[in-house]
């Protein structure tokens, strides 16, 4: 025996696809240097920010790594 009322089930209302909000990526203009600029031959610079000293030093394995 078949309990169930069709007037008893809720339906989920849908969004026409033209109120749904969309997001686009848009990439930003960063200002890019290259690492040869900023180290010049040399394996470690300083790098002064709101007073305080920052050394940034490329590895042995190439990668950057920032200290404080």
């Amino acid at each position: 025996m078949n309990t169930h009322n069709p007037n008893d089930f809720r339906y989920r209302v849908r969004r026409p696809e033209d109120m749904q909000m969309r997001y686009e990526r848009v990439p930003l203009a960063v200002r890019t240097l290259s690492s040869n600029t900023l180290f010049q031959g040399e394996h470690e610079i300083g790098i002064e920010h709101h007073g305080a000293l920052y050394r940034l030093k490329i590895t042995r394995q190439g990668k950057l790594i920032l200290n404080k």
